[in-house]
């Protein structure tokens, strides 16, 4: 009997992980949607206030909380601070990349979030950095050199924002798991990143503002959802799955994106995408298994507060 439920348990976390790509694959898309005719302010403003008037809805509907919980308070400003600046600087980031790059080729340096992560963690959790993360990091890159067959040359400004997008965003997540140490309320690193991007981006709205029809102001109340959404989701896929699934699990993100963009956006990844895809992917892949193997705690793939503008956010 406990092996049937321990299956059900794995079958529906898993159905759950699949669908939280779709979800935050489908936020991705309208982001790129809507970052041809706008700047990042315009999408993220709407955006960053849904996320934050859902954060509320959502802490009043929870009633009477269980002692220790704080509500929408935070034992760590500093940090949280900090992750609310990360979480910023990423959405941006990332905003820009999906404008400038094919939808697919983002994800190449998303994949290297799990990696960084390995590595942030040490000086920012004192937790023991592997050789494997430095392994899996040198893989990384060599995916990354895969969509560079014409040499450095063909190396844009769009690609250094992705990677600053990539490195800000797994701040936000190593940050994220800092806070969660000192703190059990996970509904705090929603609310305040979303209302740090919704404040930042209300300043400089007015400078970059434009008229919004009433079908491209509705995309941005669906990315807001399906943020949300995506977010909500993977809450309750990890009470069912262990994050060392989770993680490799979340590279099917990679799928959903070539499905979008070939749809939406007519954007056929040529053979070398692919192939930095797949080595990014088994190169985190590797990281997490042999994290498992040793009993170490498992380096997070982008969790339901950390995920980019998105993020995790992002």
């Amino acid at each position: 009997m406990r092996a049937e439920i321990l299956r059900s348990a794995a079958l529906t976390g898993t159905l759950l992980v699949l669908l939280y790509t779709a979800l935050i694959s489908s936020a991705d898309g309208i982001t790129k949607l809507l970052a041809g005719g706008y700047a990042a302010p315009q999408l993220y403003f709407v955006s960053g206030i849904l996320v934050v008037l859902m954060s509320l809805a959502a802490d009043r509907l929870q009633g009477t909380r269980p002692a220790g919980r704080l509500g929408l308070r935070t034992t760590c400003p500093r940090a949280m601070a900090v992750r609310s600046a990360m979480t910023v600087v990423s959405a941006t980031c990332y905003f820009y990349a999906f404008r400038w790059l094919p939808f697919a080729e983002v994800f190449v340096f998303i994949g290297l979030v799990p990696i960084f992560a390995g590595l942030m963690s040490g000086p920012i959790l004192g937790e023991h950095v592997r050789p494997a993360a430095w392994l899996a990091l040198a893989a990384g890159f060599v995916g990354i050199v895969c969509i560079f067959p014409e040499g450095l040359s063909a190396v844009t400004p769009g690609h250094g924002i992705a990677i600053l997008a990539a490195l800000s965003g797994t701040l936000s997540m190593v940050t994220a798991r800092y806070i969660g140490r000192h703190e059990v309320n996970s509904l705090a690193q929603v609310l305040y990143p979303n209302l740090a991007i919704a404040v930042v981006m209300g300043v400089a709205l007015p400078f970059v503002f434009k008229p919004m029809p009433l079908h491209d102001l509705a995309w941005a109340v669906a990315y807001a959802f399906f943020l949300f959404a995506a977010r909500w989701v993977l809450v309750i896929a990890l009470r069912h799955l262990a994050a060392y699934t989770v993680t490799p699990l979340m590279n099917l993100q990679f799928v959903w994106m070539v499905i979008i963009g070939a749809v939406f956006f007519e954007e056929i990844p040529p053979t070398h995408i692919y192939l930095g895809a797949a080595i990014v992917v088994a190169s985190g892949i590797y990281l997490v298994y042999d994290q498992f193997a040793r009993g170490a705690r498992p380096v997070p793939g982008p969790t339901p507060d950390s995920a980019p503008g998105r993020t995790p956010a992002e």
